[in-house]
């Protein structure tokens, strides 16, 4: 039983005697010399402090569903039969089963006592209606309720078929009242097939087997099934719009049944009554609040919202008054606003995975435990990864006070999903948005994740803002990286997505600007990995010490972007370990906390209240020496020995590794041959959070998939910047780690080319020009700091030397400056 909302966290216990007693499997198959099968805990990967606590007595006993909560239901988790399943059986009605499993933990976790992958399956029990229930004739209906099942699932009660579905992340629901007899047994079948990784169907990170960024499969029943009586005319759903603008909300009761009902709507403060409204069901009723109490982050104050209908029907909800948007700061910069108001945002990105129960978080206190966490770490808000939660963890985070930035659950990443496949992805996204509308810690959809299956990113951008016009959407999380199509221009974000950055996105005229990734330092902590052989992070630490200072400058740089750029978000990956990932706060078992939590709030707290949107004061940039020639120059004209002069200053360059002469675009040049060659002027030559240019004349040796980099300056972990041929996209660049201005045409090997990289700061881009026209240009409002020394031939990353040049440079100038687009054809023509 629910307790209302207004006393929230506090859960009746009038029932849960019931819900045990319910947990247990009462048509158990016949003795054999053996004995009757039975469940066994499974020894998981890693065992969180959880494991130890589930058993077939209280596998999440607690009320699943609570914007809708009645009184009276009864809760089927716990022990069922199990088998797996072959093409062509008949459901197994009157047939025992061989196995056991703990529902609602997927077949694939140790918890669920079945610990593999069943591509089709068949689950089995027995539940009894309790007789004050008054189910049937002209009295009660009774549903069945199934809050998650992975993938395509049809359900018989008592032989007869009640239900079918498909959809592995949205609940569903059947009458079963027909399906019942005068026996005091009714007996469930439900079959399971997921085609995991081998279908078409939205599928998250689930692949078989699990490696890399991609997990372990949760196929089968993985959240709650449960019993429900209800009256013939009933309240399905509850769905509230916060209007900030009148002090209203907008409650819409979805009533089924057989006649019209009126609907009467109380908002509660605290038990005291501040609003209520009545109606026609089924249509928006404007409940008007006396003196609205706005949520937010630092104070997610929730209304308690009872509704009632004619026919008797009741049900106990909750909302939230807050709204989202994005508008003009003091700064003239687009970025998201809270209640009018624009709050940085900072979370986690959180996925939602655990060793023991794999899509399924152990117990109720494990569900709510991350949320927690992030809540100490300074967050206010988390991204909830390609993946949808239980509606508890909605609540918990209504609770706590954090904003939540909602995947979809992507289709496969490597395949172009077909017709059919689209408009499933489209169906199943709907009903999650609506399933979830009335959470007010939503404040963002995104549909689509770095072009995993992702197809007609405008359209679908569009159709999810209609759906639901209260919130944001991220039309492509990471339309920067990887297999995105390319920017749509759509929805109201624009999200850079740079390891480990963060990157520098700018807002445009209509969209604000977010790192909607970064980060994702690892640290290997001993006896608590999934896989130590196969551990990995985006940049590993050797420490505690050095991972919390590597933390620290990550969000100093992202206080920064905030600031300079317009960055209106940030998501840092990740919350905890996931199976071979190690770069969380926690190891993958919650056992180990890997930084100084109050350090690691301090950083991110320092970022939330730093950034405000005012006017801020941008870098103050130089004029720089006027002049073509620059603040140092290298025509490589020796043509002998193991030193390049700097006509231009005193810098004189060294040959390292077997560098040697060849002919040049004019007289000699650096010859270098790919493989750990190229020349070290002695010193960091250029600033390189400001504005500057370099130049060179280049000819490939050869070319393929390999990045090879002409100019660069050392960092202490990468280069400042890269004059580059990128192997990646066959083109020519000006980069930075994450961001390149790509040119057009693909370079040929043998062909000279005159390549300009200008940094301008006053602008905020990065801009490369091929045989003085401008080629390209990317936004990039902050510059890399960089103070090692400038080398050409070769680029840094991870600490260590890598991209050398297999080629000839020539004519290598550095500016301390912008140059303009003029004075480049004047460097090029010269």
């Amino acid at each position: 039983m629910f307790r209302p909302a207004r006393r929230p966290g506090r859960w009746a216990t009038a029932f849960a005697a019931l819900a045990v007693v319910v947990a247990g499997l009462s048509n158990a198959p016949a003795a054999s010399a053996a004995g009757p099968p039975r469940w066994h805990r499974l020894t998981p990967p890693l065992t969180t402090p959880w494991t130890g606590q589930v058993s077939p007595d209280n596998a999440l006993p607690d009320y699943p569903r609570p914007q809708l909560a009645r009184d009276q239901w009864q809760n089927l988790n716990g022990v069922w039969e199990f088998s797996a399943a072959k093409p062509g059986d008949s459901p197994p009605v009157g047939r025992d089963l061989a196995e056991r499993v703990l529902v609602p933990y997927p077949v694939e976790s140790a918890l669920s006592g079945i610990m593999r992958h069943e591509t089709s399956m068949w689950y089995k029990r027995t539940f009894q209606v309790p007789k004050n229930w008054q189910v049937g004739g002209r009295g009660q209906r009774l549903l069945l309720h199934f809050q998650a099942v992975d993938y395509d699932t049809t359900v018989w009660v008592n032989g007869h078929q009640v239900a079918h579905h498909t959809g592995g992340y949205d609940a569903f629901s059947a009458d079963v009242t027909n399906a019942l007899t005068t026996a005091k047994d009714q007996q469930i079948v439900v079959g399971v097939q997921d085609p995991n990784d081998t279908g078409g169907q939205p599928l998250g990170k689930q692949r078989k087997p699990g490696d890399g960024i991609f997990y372990t499969p949760a196929s089968g029943i993985w959240q709650t099934v449960w019993l429900e009586p209800v009256s013939p005319a009933h309240i399905d759903r509850v769905d509230t719009t916060p209007d900030l603008a009148s002090g209203s909300v907008l409650v819409n009761a979805a009533v089924g049944g057989p006649a019209r009902q009126r609907v009467d709507a109380v908002a509660y403060d605290h038990g005291k009554v501040v609003g209520q409204v009545s109606g026609e069901a089924n249509k928006p009723l404007r409940l008007k609040l006396t003196k609205p109490h706005l949520w937010t982050p630092d104070d997610p104050f929730l209304y308690d919202l009872q509704v009632r209908l004619s026919s008797g029907d009741s049900v106990r909800s909750y909302f939230g008054m807050r709204s989202v948007s994005v508008g003009k700061t003091a700064d003239g910069k687009q970025r998201m606003l809270l209640n009018g108001k624009f709050v940085m945002q900072l979370g986690p990105l959180d996925q939602g995975f655990w060793p023991d129960g794999i899509y399924t978080a152990p117990t109720d206190s494990a569900l709510k435990f991350d949320l927690e966490q992030e809540k100490a770490l300074g967050f206010n808000m988390v991204r909830k990864h390609i993946k949808v939660e239980p509606d508890r963890w909605y609540y918990y985070a209504d609770k706590l006070g954090l904003l939540v930035w909602q995947d979809m659950p992507a289709m496969k990443d490597d395949v172009e999903p077909s017709p059919a496949a689209q408009a499933n992805f489209e169906s199943e996204m709907h009903r999650m948005i609506d399933q979830h509308r009335s959470f007010p810690s939503i404040v963002t959809w995104v549909p689509f994740n770095e072009g995993w299956g992702d197809y007609a990113v405008g359209r679908i951008a569009d159709q999810v803002k209609a759906w639901d016009p209260t919130r944001l959407v991220d039309a492509e999380s990471g339309v920067n990286c990887c297999r995105s199509e390319p920017d749509s221009g759509k929805g109201d974000l624009y999200d850079d997505h740079t390891y480990t950055g963060p990157g520098t996105p700018v807002p445009d005229a209509s969209r604000a600007a977010v790192d909607g990734e970064y980060g994702g330092l690892g640290l290997k902590v001993d006896g608590h990995q999934f896989d130590p052989a196969g551990s990995f992070a985006y940049e590993m630490e050797p420490d505690s010490a050095t991972l919390i200072r590597r933390y620290g400058e990550l969000q100093q740089k992202l206080l920064l972007a905030g600031r300079r750029c317009g960055v209106s978000a940030g998501v840092y990956t990740q919350t905890t370990d996931v199976e071979k990932e190690v770069n969380g706060f926690f190891t993958y078992d919650r056992q180990v906390k890997k930084m100084d939590f109050a350090a690691v709030r301090a950083a991110t707290q320092a970022v939330i209240k730093g950034v405000d949107g005012s006017a801020q004061q941008g870098p103050v940039i130089p004029p720089g020496t006027p002049g073509i020639d620059g603040i140092a120059a290298y025509p490589f004209d020796e043509n002998t020995g193991t030193t390049a002069a700097d006509s231009v200053g005193n810098h004189n360059a060294t040959l390292v590794g077997g560098a040697s002469w060849t002919a040049g675009h004019q007289g000699s040049a650096l010859a270098v041959n790919g493989s750990g060659q190229y020349a070290d002027t002695g010193a960091s030559l250029l600033k390189t959070d400001v504005g500057y240019s370099v130049s060179a004349w280049v000819k490939f040796t050869q070319l393929g998939d390999g990045f090879q980099t002409v100019v660069s300056q050392d960092g202490g972990d990468h280069s400042g910047f890269y004059l580059q041929y990128s192997g990646q996209d066959h083109k020519l660049a000006f980069s930075f780690v994450g961001t390149r201005a790509l040119a057009p045409m693909t370079p040929e090997a043998g062909k000279w080319y005159h390549l300009v990289g200008v940094r301008d700061a006053a602008t905020g881009k990065l801009s490369l020009y091929v045989n003085g026209q401008e080629a390209a240009s990317k936004n990039a409002c902050l510059g890399e700091a960089s103070t090692g020394h400038t080398v050409i031939g070769r680029g840094q990353y991870g600490g260590k030397p890598v991209d050398f040049l297999n080629g000839a440079v020539d004519q290598v100038h550095l500016y301390d400056r912008a140059l303009t687009p003029a004075e480049v054809k004047t460097l090029y023509a010269s």
